[in-house]
């Protein structure tokens, strides 16, 4: 283990910081330690730490109100809270603050070096958290932009096809309103188109209708499936 890894403990009893530093130092730690709150405050702002053991009832700052301005500044810090006053509130509000763990005077060798092992183990997993979420939602972005080439690749002849269709209708039909519009100076003219064109153009009603219909619908269903991966 890298003495690079810091810990910081917070006691106004010298005797803990020296057994903190007696226990880690021997793992590989590097042991720094403050009589208060502020002056652990001022301590973290000189040099980062991995993580910190706090006890709870300090003159000034208790031990929790640290472990809060330390949360509120460093969110993944883990802290935690060592005392011989252990109770269930202030085991509750303890754990409310986000600390790691809660122990109880007297403390063994063992109790120290493991509960720096789990806090070491919170700290990087706090650590990792945002990249792991970062990774995977670009893979999910990554799958979703496959998806939508891949259906756009497999849907690109189809729409062709029914522009290529629609298109010419559509012109065609813009003409033929034009030119029965003309036909208002000749109503006899007019009434013996209707009866001759009449079925016709029924007939292309017939048949472009559901064509459009079915475009449209393929079209908003589109525009859905390439909405997707932008809302996962």
């Amino acid at each position: 283990m890298s003495a690079t890894r810091k810990v910081l403990v917070v006691d106004d009893d010298p005797v803990v910081g020296k057994s903190f530093g007696r226990v880690l130092s021997q793992k590989g730690y590097a042991v720094i330690t403050a009589e208060s709150g502020a002056q652990a405050l001022e301590k973290m702002q000189e040099q980062a730490y991995d993580m910190v053991f706090t006890d709870i009832k300090m003159p000034g700052m208790s031990g929790i109100e640290l472990t809060e301005q330390i949360k509120a500044q460093q969110p993944w810090m883990p802290v935690v809270i060592v005392t011989g006053y252990g109770s269930k509130d202030n085991e509750a509000r303890a754990r409310a603050a986000g600390v790691a763990d809660f122990l109880n005077k007297p403390l063994s060798p063992e109790m120290i070096e493991q509960t720096a092992e789990r806090a070491m183990m919170a700290q990087v997993e706090a650590v990792a958290a945002p990249v792991q979420a970062e990774v995977v939602q670009a893979e999910v972005a990554t799958q979703g932009n496959k998806l939508v080439n891949m259906a756009l690749f497999l849907a690109a002849p189809f729409i062709g096809l029914l522009y290529a269709v629609l298109l010419p209708l559509v012109g065609v039909g813009m003409l033929a309103s034009m030119a029965y519009k003309a036909l208002d100076k000749f109503p006899k003219t007019k009434m013996a188109v209707n009866v001759v064109v009449g079925p016709v153009v029924g007939l292309v009603y017939a048949v472009t209708l559901p064509v459009i219909g079915t475009g449209m619908i393929l079209w908003t269903a589109w525009e859905a499936f390439r909405a997707k991966p932008e809302t996962v």
